[in-house]
């Protein structure tokens, strides 16, 4: 098992509308082929000093193996996704974990 985790840091300026597409774009990041299991969300109201709440929105994906990863990392509605909502964010962090 591989599990993909990116935490995104959007721009305060983003507009409602910027948002909307930003989670659509999220959303169809789904129906890649080697996405076994998604999870995509914001940060919960966890009021702990260990907690990291300063990402906008987080994705988890279990992506199966490494070759189910490195497929995702290429796809096409991966490449585009990245291209098209690149200009949205301030800071990524990726933590990859088998």
């Amino acid at each position: 098992m591989l599990i993909h985790s990116v935490y995104f840091w959007l721009k305060p300026e983003l507009t409602p509308e910027q948002l909307t597409d930003f989670e659509r774009g999220l959303q169809f990041l789904r129906t890649i082929e080697t996405v076994h299991a998604a999870y995509i969300g914001i940060p919960a109201a966890s009021d702990r000093p260990v907690v990291d709440a300063g990402y906008t929105y987080a994705l988890v994906f279990d992506l199966g193996d490494q070759q189910g990863h490195d497929a995702y990392q290429e796809h096409p509605i991966h490449l585009a996704f990245v291209e098209k909502f690149k200009p949205y964010w301030t800071q990524i962090k990726v933590y990859d974990v088998i």
